[in-house]
């Protein structure tokens, strides 16, 4: 399959970005799939080309609603209308109507905890899903148990919806948390596509200033020297007014 060719037909693209062609490949082969890629670098096409390809609806279960939102108003701004986001943003009314009406939708974006009501569950599980994506699948190790519990529950769930094939995203995991990631899900055999998350052009450095105008002035001189865009945090607004009166 030529998929530099249908990169360019549904998004417009010449190439991949590193790790996606892989993860996508990995995919299309049945395979299911941890895919480790840099923050950055485009996850999201890693299920959305794979959705043009198959059979079937994609469900892709994200722990962040504003992101979830964001990715379904991305892709209706590309023309794709047939997306919806099953989460708590929804009015009971909407929730109704988008459970009556979720056959007609390719990409079926839901929060863990609204995979885990029985009724949603249920209405899914009559769908055929061809591909089931987890993103921010560190979510099910590190953080699981204490950060979404419902995550650690979507082995069950996928179990309860046929066992399809899944991918699993994440910018970081290390080999014991991709191998819990993948027991988590009940995953038996799967590939892995592992990239560097290493960032050139991303440091971490730590300053001692002696004094709050220290402080300042040190800041007024990074924004002086850096190139392009940045943020600055600030602990208070008062600490903000006074930087801006310098």
């Amino acid at each position: 399959m030529e998929l530099k060719r249908y990169l360019k037909k549904h998004f417009k693209f010449e190439d991949f970005r590193p790790g996606q062609e892989d993860t996508i490949e990995s995919v299309l082969k049945g395979k299911h799939t941890i895919s480790m890629l840099p923050t950055g670098t485009g996850k999201s096409l890693c299920y959305q080309l794979p959705g043009y390809l198959v059979d079937g609806p994609v469900l892709i279960v994200s722990p962040l609603l504003s992101l979830m939102q964001d990715q379904v108003e991305q892709m209706m701004a590309m023309g794709e209308k047939r997306v919806i986001a099953l989460n708590s943003f929804l009015s009971p009314q909407q929730k109704t109507k988008a459970l009556e009406e979720l056959e007609k939708f390719r990409f079926i974006f839901i929060s863990p905890e609204m995979l885990g009501i029985e009724s949603v569950l249920n209405r899914i599980r009559n769908l055929s899903v061809s591909l089931f994506v987890v993103d921010e699948a560190h979510c099910i190790s590190q953080w699981g148990y204490d950060f979404r519990p419902d995550y650690l529950k979507l082995g069950e769930f996928r179990e309860k919806i046929g066992q399809p094939l899944t991918l699993a995203l994440t910018a970081t995991a290390s080999k014991e948390v991709r191998k819990d990631i993948a027991e988590k899900l009940h995953l038996g055999n799967w590939n892995e596509v592992v990239y560097s998350v290493d960032r050139p052009a991303i440091s971490i450095a730590l300053e001692f200033a002696s004094t709050f105008q220290d402080k300042l002035d040190r800041t007024v001189e990074l924004v002086e020297y850096l190139k392009g865009p940045g943020i600055i945090y600030f602990s208070s607004k008062k600490s903000l007014s006074k930087l801006q009166c310098t």
